[in-house]
């Protein structure tokens, strides 16, 4: 049977309370957060950072996991799902990769393969979406070479450094990622 958690070089794994002091130093790198979320970038304290990840996991519309490395088991990003419709089948997914080091390696690629298949494997999803700010490039480069499709777009939606930027929304549907898995 295969491991729907594991890849070639990373694994997603649960979050563990020692993994919350990295999570905090993301939460409060504000070039990370405008990437990451739509949210102001405002500093986290541990506490609060502790708190949200509790939050998640004590959710039943809400799953979040710890992305690492397999060899070092290093803590490099996280992935999951939100706003869970489990009658429709539905739910977005997000990723952030909070260690700089392994950004442009091909690891978010991995990581949202992962986080895909367990989500129609699993959780039977009929659709996964995101969203995604327009500056985002790589994200969207990401999310289109996966195979997500742009259904919408928000316009001006989020106001950043003087500027309106457009929030695009994605989908993916699982007879989609079946027939190309």
């Amino acid at each position: 049977m295969k491991n729907l958690l594991q890849g070639k070089r990373i694994k997603l794994t649960a979050i563990e309370k020692k993994d919350i002091p990295k999570f905090t130093e993301w939460y409060n790198d504000t070039n990370f957060m405008r990437h990451y979320d739509v949210i102001s970038a405002v500093p986290k304290t541990t506490e609060e950072v502790e708190k949200i990840v509790y939050e998640v996991t004590n959710s039943n519309e809400q799953y979040i996991f710890a992305i690492r490395d397999i060899e070092s088991g290093e803590f490099i990003g996280v992935t999951g799902f939100e706003n869970i419709l489990w009658n429709n089948g539905t739910a977005l997914i997000y990723i952030g990769i909070g260690n700089e080091t392994y950004r442009g390696m091909g690891i978010g690629e991995e990581a949202m393969q992962l986080a895909i298949e367990f989500g129609f494997r699993e959780f039977n999803f009929y659709k996964i979406w995101l969203t995604v700010l327009e500056y985002n490039f790589s994200a969207i480069k990401l999310y289109e070479k996966i195979g997500f499709e742009r259904e919408g777009v928000n316009r001006e939606f989020i106001y950043r450094d003087g500027k309106r930027y457009d929030l695009y929304n994605y989908g993916l549907f699982r007879s989609n990622w079946i027939l190309k898995a």
